[in-house]
């Protein structure tokens, strides 16, 4: 998923996008509100910063609704009452304010998603060369023929497909699918070496030796 941030200080800005990356999104930022407005393109959802060199943040808030229904949610030490009205009243589905918890905000940012656009992601389907995964019906093809996985190999497969090319580390495959930040004995690796199983080839799914997985391509 691509994570549009917009934050006007670069420290926080880039301490941002790593956490979310090392959660297994596709962000990046940007400085300035007339930046964001022409970088919406591909954007799944927007965490926007108030405090802009260019534009205020209620403005851009309001320009990025008017032209888009992408997910916007504000972030910012703004934190009185009248602040937030105004940031919700400006087109924002949600408002977090610093001081805040990394895991808070990203389970608003589920959860708004949830909220905002669930047909969307609930009837994305990936194609990868001969792979088809369809989350819909959960039901994987390889060369047409149905693969039968189980429900955790079903999603740990569809989390490296949806983000091919990006390895992702044990922990976040853990908390993504197993909803544990740790990992615990050889659950993993037990998963993945089914799945090449299944699927008939080891280099459909690649080890990155003490860092993760990424989907490969016989």
């Amino acid at each position: 998923m691509q994570v549009l941030v917009v934050e006007n200080e670069k420290r926080a800005a880039d301490a941002l996008v790593q956490a979310l990356r090392r959660h297994g999104y596709l962000a990046r930022s940007v400085d300035t509100g007339a930046m964001a407005l022409q970088a919406l393109q591909g954007i799944d959802m927007v965490l926007l910063g108030l405090d802009l060199p260019d534009l205020d943040g209620l403005e851009v808030c309001r320009r990025i609704r008017a032209a888009s229904d992408v997910p916007i949610i504000t972030v910012t030490a703004r934190g009185a009452e009248l602040d937030r009205v105004l940031g919700l009243q400006a087109g924002s589905d949600d408002y977090v304010v610093r001081p805040y918890g990394f895991r808070e905000l990203l389970a608003r940012m589920e959860a708004v998603l949830r909220r905002v656009r669930p047909q969307r992601h609930a009837a994305q389907v990936i194609t990868y060369g001969p792979l088809r995964i369809d989350p819909g019906t959960r039901e994987t093809l390889l060369d047409g023929k149905r693969v039968e996985l189980t429900p955790k190999e079903f999603d740990l497969l569809h989390l490296l497909a949806s983000q091919p090319g990006v390895t992702l580390s044990r922990r976040e495959l853990m908390s993504q699918v197993w909803d544990d930040d740790w990992s615990h004995g050889r659950t993993i690796d037990t998963h993945v070496s089914t799945l090449r199983s299944k699927l008939g080839s080891s280099s459909w799914i690649v080890t990155v030796r003490g860092v993760g997985f990424h989907l490969g391509r016989p």
